[in-house]
């Protein structure tokens, strides 16, 4: 009995998608936590103007149009991202530097992840989480290696969101392949 065409794209489909969830497993649980740094040492300080602390006493509410549910939630304007988990526990938040190309506000899924490259800036990053691309660049979060937060340079068209490394370690751990990323304006 002959397969319908439809069929068969759809078998194809599920079989590509298990390949690629298989891969982003087998990628993220052999990625060191912190790469091994290569190289002339980075100086300790960080370099440029960092964003502006968040009392930790009060901390910025997750956005009401974020969605429900487990989920990374990115923020535009406050420059933040909040990892809301299944279990009820107050989301754990930061402050973010935003790359110069943006994505649209909407919602994406965690599509691969890479525990250590070069930036498209030139700078080695690590635990990168790619969810989206803009203006054929790939949008995603990431911590510079030497740990550093300074404002992108507006000449080049980035896609890196950059964050703490402590903070870019919470994001490896939590947005893993397939995982839900919210962007609000």
């Amino acid at each position: 009995m002959a397969r319908s065409s439809s069929g068969i794209v759809a078998g194809l489909t599920a079989a590509a998608i298990a390949a690629i969830g298989f891969l982003g497993y087998q990628a993220s649980a052999t990625a060191p936590a912190h790469p091994a740094r290569t190289g002339p040492q980075a100086p300790a300080a960080p370099q440029g103007q960092a964003p502006a602390k968040q009392d930790p006493a009060k901390p910025a509410a997750v956005p009401a149009d974020s969605g429900t549910g487990p989920r990374v939630v990115y923020s535009v304007s406050q420059k933040r991202v909040w990892l809301v988990a299944e279990d009820g526990k107050e989301p754990r938040t930061f402050a973010v530097v935003p790359s110069t190309v943006h994505p649209a506000p909407g919602s994406y899924v965690v599509g691969s992840r890479a525990g250590a490259v070069t930036g498209t800036d030139g700078v080695p990053i690590e635990h990168v989480v790619r969810f989206a691309s803009a203006d054929g660049i790939a949008i995603g979060f990431s911590a510079r290696v030497d740990g550093a937060m300074p404002e992108p340079d507006t000449t080049k068209k980035t896609g890196g969101i950059r964050m703490a490394r402590a903070d870019g370690d919470a994001v490896w751990a939590f947005a893993t392949i397939g995982a839900k990323v919210v962007v609000v304006a």
